[in-house]
């Protein structure tokens, strides 16, 4: 029988990721760690902005409590990141642009006794008392753990938020432990080392940051940043990628999409890039077609992972194959086991579709916050093994061949004329359309149907899509229960969450306003 420490043990660090990144420092002190509008900031620098920031923390008086960090990304939010590291305190890094108040309520059921902000340009920190939170545990830290660092890889260190596109964001605490076995899985896997420079698209608070950030600085790399105000523009983008010769790139579609467009005039692609990550989401088969000639002498990956397990499986994309359909989600990582059950929680062993359960020697053990962990995270559901899994919500189909392709959410099942209906096998065939840039479709509670499907569509700029030939193209690819009932055509782009993902819940709300104006 499997238990969680042989799992594990395939990947326990030899170094913590603070030990690793002192090394760097002294190995060395004057090589870019970040790249930051344009200009380099040095290992010695940015651990010296680190030692400033652990200064505050100490004279903060909040004692071993965890803190809030509401920062853009920066260099001194990154230092300030390092300061928690270095003092092995929890910290909660929820989105900036998530509302006030569920911020203040994640702030809040964190147990956070400070929320720390980086205001403007200043590089001063601000520190504001947590409401609520007058009841926390605040000992004074020993003295020892001020003066040095001591590995304990039990310790809670960041505290991620899920994007919160199926309500209320949940907190998802990762420990020393699991950070440093990822690290050292990335910086294997794609090769990350000094001198080597790695564009980071993703906010601050989003989990990629955990490779294209944290991966590449134990590594003793160079991130290069982008610039959260800057990060739609194509063009913007392709400058970085060709100024600060990158050599990998991990982000979500949007990214690429942006990148197509903004390179479509100009010969050649980005010969520095030797890895090429897609995840987060599902890319458009045109959007992928272009990656191996943007990317000459790119390796390409879909690397499949959620926040509460981290990255998970990975598949190498053959750059001679035309795609076709989802991609492969690939093969389990070192350490990493997967299950697919059916509905009535049996293991599926051959070919069919089910729900992934997945367990990784990086995952959290539960959510901090809410008791969802009692569902979400379970046993091995016919006790083959002591592993604790966490049923991730995707429904993956097991081809005949053994290949993993995503098929939706478990969530995402809506009953239209008492027909079960999945609604991103609808987005799907919609995104195979050429003239759509993006496309996100939505049910809304009707009293006769029980759901009409919407569908928000963002054309591609010059076309003459109508919402006829949509309802045409839609019936020749999908049963009729499954066409959408209303079709939105505009040139803006679809809303989205703190983590780049389509806002379905905000466009689901948009819809039934303009519903209930209609009627």
């Amino acid at each position: 029988m499997v238990t969680t420490a042989q799992a594990v043990k395939p990947w326990l660090s030899s170094r913590s990721f603070v030990e690793s990144f002192s090394t760097n420092v002294r190995r060395f002190p004057d090589s870019p760690a970040l790249v930051w509008r344009g200009e380099p900031v040095s290992y010695r620098e940015l651990h010296d902005r680190a030692l400033r920031a652990r200064a505050e923390l100490s004279g903060a008086d909040i004692g071993a409590a965890p803190i809030g960090v509401r920062c853009s990304k920066s260099p001194d939010s990154i230092a300030l990141v390092l300061a928690c590291l270095m003092d092995q305190r929890s910290f909660l890094l929820p989105a900036t642009t998530l509302p006030e108040h569920t911020l203040q309520e994640l702030f809040r059921r964190a147990g956070c006794a400070r929320v720390v902000t980086v205001p403007g340009s200043s590089g001063r920190y601000s520190w504001v008392a947590t409401p609520g939170a007058d009841g926390i545990r605040r000992g004074r830290v020993a003295a020892d753990r001020v003066r040095s660092f001591s590995p304990d890889p039990e310790a809670v260190t960041f505290m991620l938020t899920t994007s919160g596109s199926t309500g209320l964001p949940k907190i998802v605490p990762l420990s020393e432990g699991a950070v440093d076995r990822f690290t050292d899985w990335a910086g294997g896997q794609f090769e990350l080392g000094a001198g080597r420079a790695v564009l980071n698209f993703s906010p601050l608070s989003f989990d990629l940051c955990l490779l294209d950030i944290w991966a590449t600085l134990k590594h003793g790399g160079c991130v290069v940043l982008v610039e959260p105000a800057r990060a739609t523009s194509g063009k913007y983008l392709r400058d970085l990628l060709t100024s600060h010769e990158v050599e990998l790139v991990q982000a979500v579609p949007l990214f690429y999409q942006l990148l197509t467009q903004a390179h479509r005039d100009n010969a050649g692609g980005f010969a520095s890039v030797r890895h090429v990550i897609v995840t987060g989401d599902s890319i458009a088969p045109q959007c992928l077609a272009q990656l191996p000639g943007l990317f000459p002498h790119a390796r390409l990956y879909n690397l499949y992972g959620c926040t509460e397990t981290n990255d998970s499986l990975l598949h190498e994309i053959d750059p001679t194959e035309a795609p076709t359909g989802a991609l492969p989600l690939g093969s389990p990582l070192p350490g990493v086991w997967t299950l697919l059950v059916n509905e009535d929680g049996t293991i599926r062993n051959g070919p069919g579709t089910g729900e992934l359960y997945v367990s990784t020697p990086f995952q959290t053990s539960c959510y901090l916050d809410l008791p969802y962990h009692e569902s979400r995270f379970v046993a091995h559901p016919d006790g083959a093994d002591a592993l604790r899994y966490f049923r991730t919500g995707d429904l993956v189909h097991r081809h005949e061949n053994g290949s993993l392709t995503l098929e939706g959410r478990t969530d995402f099942q809506v009953k239209v004329r008492g027909v079960r209906t999945n609604i991103e096998d609808v987005e799907r065939v919609l995104g195979t359309h050429p003239d759509i840039a993006e496309v996100a479709v939505v049910a809304v509670p009707d009293l006769v149907a029980g759901h009409f499907l919407h569908a928000e569509i963002r054309r591609v700029p010059g076309s003459a899509l109508t919402s006829l030939s949509l309802r045409q193209f839609c019936a020749d690819q999908l049963p009729q229960t499954a066409i959408p009932s209303t079709f939105h055509i505009t040139d803006d782009p679809l809303p989205r969450t703190s983590t780049g993902k389509v806002d379905r819940h905000l466009t689901a709300r948009l819809r039934s306003r303009e519903s209930r104006k209609e009627s």
